[in-house]
């Protein structure tokens, strides 16, 4: 029964994932550019598409890991949100979600922030559910894949020493 819970036949590519917006005054600090903190919630939508268009299920952000501002998103441009699943556990994955800054009417885009999100898929009663196996196709999958590993054992690893248990995810 327990096998049944937290497994899955189905296996899946997982598709990359664009959510664009404009940087408005009201999503700015004192200095003109994006609050952090609008910069994660595009984020945190961003990664939830991802991770429902690559299982087909209701998913809930369990952690946020490894988020590196590098530079800013000014008001007035375009930012840009591209996500992708880059690992899958038996209930869980991790997404990766990297943010762009574009200058409206110059065309020049540049990497703003990169960060992961552990997503946790979750049946009507609350509990996790089993997701797909993430089918690791070309180069880029295959380079991201040890990262999300990394990520996904480092999480484990973190629950295990705080909470004295290993997560079921």
């Amino acid at each position: 029964m327990v096998e049944e819970l937290y497994a899955t036949e189905a296996a899946f590519v997982a598709p990359e994932v664009r959510v664009a917006d404009i940087v408005l005054p009201n999503q700015t600090n004192t200095f003109g550019t994006m609050f952090g903190g609008n910069a994660l919630a595009l984020m945190d939508k961003a990664a939830a598409i991802a991770a429902w268009r690559f299982c087909r299920q209701p998913v809930v952000t369990a952690s946020t890991e490894h988020i590196d501002f590098r530079a800013p998103v000014h008001q007035g441009e375009i930012v840009e949100a591209m996500a992708r699943v880059i690992y899958a556990g038996r209930t869980s994955l991790v997404v990766r979600v990297h943010v762009y800054g574009e200058h409206p009417f110059e065309g020049e885009r540049r990497l703003c922030t990169t960060g992961y999100f552990s997503m946790v898929s979750v049946g009507p009663d609350g509990r996790s559910i089993g997701v797909p196996r993430l089918i690791v196709e070309d180069d880029a999958a295959r380079e991201e894949w040890p990262v999300g590993e990394k990520i996904h054992t480092a999480i484990i690893t973190r629950r295990t020493e705080r909470y004295g248990t290993r997560p079921k995810a």
